[in-house]
């Protein structure tokens, strides 16, 4: 387990055991890791983030994104020959692992990527993928499995969810981030009701052009 707050490289680092084990020979239409996400909105970018080291490595690596929003083409085309590296959702592993072929199709599965974990252990979707864990650790018992999140404080039960080995471990990162809070000026009157903020539109606006990356919370 990989606890690191945002912005330090927890996903590269996630990736890199893969990245060091996959060899040539894993790399011939076998599926090697899956990273899975509970915000599937978050999937495009994870898939650049790791697209990058593969190019400038010059690795034979094959990469795709397997959602709720992928064409069922794509999603055919994933079946009939998988990726080296998968990018997808708890629901949408949930399908593949229903499908009549899918002991053989994880049967190659080095590793399990699980991102924002504090967002699953204590839920449906949470105990849904648990299963799924089990199910996939009985088609391949090499398989290693490494959570990921910014945000984890009992670090021993989110490694239960993980794995029921002694050795599994957590690495924690000492790098410290300290937020900034401000609350944005508007010029604009605040109306007495409703939940719409149209009101401060332009100021929404000119805020986010003035930065490179902004991240919105609706």
């Amino acid at each position: 387990m990989i606890v690191s707050p945002t912005g330090t490289g927890k996903t590269l680092a996630g990736f890199l055991p893969s990245f060091l084990d996959i060899s040539d020979k894993d790399s011939k239409g076998k599926l090697h890791t899956i990273y899975i996400s509970p915000l599937k909105s978050l999937a495009k970018d994870i898939k650049r983030s790791i697209e990058e080291p593969i190019v400038e490595c010059g690795l034979n690596i094959s990469l795709d994104i397997r959602t709720g929003d992928t064409t069922t083409y794509i999603k055919r085309k994933i079946m009939k020959k998988p990726p080296n590296f998968l990018v997808t959702t708890p629901e949408s592993l949930a399908l593949m692992m229903s499908y009549e072929n899918s002991k053989e199709y994880f049967s190659d599965l080095k590793y399990i990527i699980i991102d924002e974990l504090h967002n699953l252990i204590n839920s449906k979707r949470g105990d849904l993928l648990s299963l799924n864990l089990a199910r996939l650790k009985q088609f391949s018992c090499e398989l290693c499995t490494i959570g990921m999140s910014a945000t984890i404080k009992n670090k021993r039960m989110f490694l239960s969810y993980l794995s029921n080995d002694n050795n599994a471990i957590a690495i924690s990162s000492d790098i410290k981030k300290f937020p900034r809070i401000r609350i944005l000026p508007t010029k604009k009157r605040i109306p007495w009701s409703g939940h719409m903020a149209n009101y401060a539109v332009n100021e929404i606006y000119k805020k986010i052009t003035s930065h490179k990356n902004t991240i919105i919370f609706v």
